[in-house]
């Protein structure tokens, strides 16, 4: 019987050899010593006995046993050579009573290479087992810049708290994220019982993927599990029943394929015009249609939030426009606690579209919408890719540009303040663009960094430290605040006049958003040959972003403000065009070139005008995490 288990090894290796030939690799065992790195530019650390996964034994340590054995490690050497002799003993041991004699391997990035004991890896892997008993000694290479290398520094300070060394990344930062989905704290060990429900629950998780063909996908199984766990919660997902289980990671499927693609999101820049023709039927007996239904879920109130207020005028905007095909409702104070409920509550009343303004509310709307396929669902972000739902911002570099020109304009002294409140997608480039239109107005200018944000910090103290004239606060008031700190103003002793604000016309966007569902355009957008994200980035060409003048601005500087304006809506202007500079050097050399879309709103450098930086979440007060956690620029 053994020996039939030989032969049928023996066909897994032949198969895989030849497999292996014809795509013009190497067929037979990988060979650690034919590609570690030099001497000297490694250390080694010996890491004891430890449970080797089976699936991660890619090879040999050195070129002896190579020859014997298929690329996935199944012999190839004839039935009646020693070498098979040994092999068919060893699988007896393993049916009586298993193999018990820990091997000897050496670690590399995260692949073992074995040194002693590749006949019994060969065995154990024609069985199926998970794992093997091993000593293991680890290859440590210096530090480099390359991405597989952070990456595997990352797995090693992981390890050190958590000895798991079965799951992967193709991500830089996933082993931090993955720290955190679990609810632990960055440095926390993990007790024995957290290892264990770790290992089931990714066993579950890993079984279904894989049945459903994940092995197919170009990402790890743990960037797949991670994305899971992210999204549904970690604690929830270990609760799921076999068949709850199956069906979620079913539900998700698009979520994963999303993780493949280089491009995943697909930008749409300005609104989609082409309209579905109606059947002649329709045009002839108009149909009696109900209302659609609307909901908008916003993280404050109107008069707490200028941000939630901007968005509160946006429904009222459309409730007016759209009469006669829609109704309205709000959601106030959600949090990521209640969000979901927040949701539920709404599809429940017979919501049928659903806003949630706010990048912290992405997780909880990915869910709802995998839940409810019935329902439109679309958050307000900047680069959240999600096949499940939409997602939509503004263009708000292209008015901060005009800001900067304006406050380069009016500074007496060439310093102007900025004050910022997130460093998150797209607030750097507003930065940025602020920064670039004070210098094309006034070479001298220097832009002073505040972030309102940062913890224990006076901002009085510190606009009057740089004794700038001219700040750039919040974009917004609210009605019940009673403030002159908003958009560009100037500071002349105890006197302050507002310059001019920017405005977010989240009505606007709202409208021709509305009216492609209404018309029929809104399908469209999906192309069905890709599994891109959508992402709807408008600006000053949809009418969805805007500045306003003060009339105490002189009419030279508000005519230049008109002319910047028509050249950005006509697509004429970019303000991240031609060469530009950075504070660590130049990062766009053509003269003639303009930044990328995706550039811009991933942006993580500041303009070499900026005094300032860019502060990591442990620099933030603890209001900025929900926001941060979500769309932060910096871990």
């Amino acid at each position: 019987m053994a020996k039939d288990d030989y032969l049928k090894a023996f066909k897994m290796g032949k198969k895989d050899y030849q497999s292996r030939m014809f795509k013009g690799e190497k067929p037979t065992l990988q060979v650690l010593d034919d590609f570690m790195p030099e001497k000297g530019t490694y250390h080694e650390v010996p890491l004891g006995l430890v449970q080797v996964p089976i699936a991660q034994i890619v090879g040999t340590k050195t070129v002896g046993r190579s020859s014997s054995f298929a690329g996935n490690f199944m012999p190839i050497l004839w039935e009646d050579t020693e070498f098979a002799f040994k092999w068919i003993n060893l699988s007896e041991s393993q049916k009586e009573e298993g193999i018990r004699d820990p091997i000897k391997a050496y670690e590399y990035m995260n692949k073992f290479y074995v040194e002693e004991g590749n006949k019994r890896v060969s065995v154990m892997k024609y069985f199926g087992a998970v794992s093997i008993p091993g000593n293991v000694t680890r290859i440590v290479p210096k530090r480099t810049e390359e991405k597989e290398n952070k990456i595997y520094y990352e797995f090693m300070d992981f390890y050190q708290y958590a000895p798991i060394n079965y799951i992967w990344f193709s991500q830089e930062g996933s082993f931090a994220k993955l720290v955190e989905a679990v609810g632990k704290e960055p440095g926390q060990v993990w007790t024995e019982d957290e290892l264990l429900k770790f290992s089931a629950l990714y066993t579950r998780f890993t079984s279904e993927y894989e049945a459903k063909g994940g092995g197919k996908l170009k990402i790890t199984e743990g960037d797949a599990f991670l994305a899971f766990i992210s999204l549904h919660g970690y604690d929830a997902v270990d609760e799921k029943t076999t068949n709850e289980l199956r069906n979620l990671v079913a539900k998700t499927w698009e979520e994963f394929e999303l993780l493949q693609e280089e491009g995943d999101i697909e930008l749409k820049m300005t609104p989609s015009h082409e309209k579905k023709p109606l059947p002649l039927l329709s045009r002839l007996l108009p149909l009696s249609t109900p209302k659609l239904k609307v909901a908008f879920i916003y993280e404050k109130t109107p008069g707490t939030s200028a941000w939630t207020y901007a968005h509160e005028l946006g429904r009222q905007y459309v409730e007016q426009i759209f009469s006669d095909e829609l109704t309205t409702v709000c959601y106030e104070n959600g949090t990521e606690e209640n969000v979901g409920s927040l949701i539920e509550k709404a599809i429940d009343s017979g919501c049928k579209l659903i806003f949630t303004t706010t990048p912290p509310f992405v997780q909880a709307s990915v869910k709802a919408a995998i839940a409810n396929p019935e329902v439109r669902i679309l958050n307000c972000s900047l680069n959240t890719s999600h096949r499940y739902i939409r997602t939509y911002y503004s263009r708000m570099h292209e008015a901060k540009f005009l800001m900067g020109a304006i406050a380069g304009a009016m500074a007496e002294n060439s310093r102007l303040t900025y004050i910022a409140d997130y460093p998150i997608f797209g607030s750097i480039a507003n930065i940025n663009a602020f920064a670039l239109g004070a210098k094309m107005i006034n070479p001298r200018a220097k832009v002073y960094l505040e972030w309102s944000t940062m913890k224990e910090v006076d901002l009085d103290k510190k606009i009057r430290e740089t004794g700038s004239s001219c700040i750039s606060g919040r974009d917004m008031v609210i009605p019940e605040e009673a403030s002159r700190f908003f958009g560009i103003y100037h500071v002349d002793g105890e006197h302050t006049r507002n310059l001019a604000m920017p405005l977010y016309h989240w009505g606007k966007f709202y409208e021709q958003l509305l009216r492609t569902i209404i018309d029929g355009t809104w399908k469209y957008d999906d192309d069905t040959g890709t599994t891109k994200a959508i992402n709807y980035w408008w600006g000053m060409s949809a009418g969805v972003i805007d500045v306003v003048c003060s009339r105490q601005l002189p009419i030279g500087t508000r005519r230049l403000v008109e002319l910047l304006k028509a050249t950005i809506s006509s697509d004429r202007f970019n303000p991240f065009s031609g060469i530009l500079y950075s504070q660590d050097g130049m990062v766009q050399a053509d003269p003639n070139g303009s930044m990328l879309p995706e550039d811009i709103m991933t942006m993580d450098w500041l303009a070499e005008n900026v005094i300032g930086s860019i502060p990591t979440k442990e620099e933030l007060t603890e209001k900025a995490e929900p926001v941060i956690k979500q769309q932060g620029v910096k871990g």
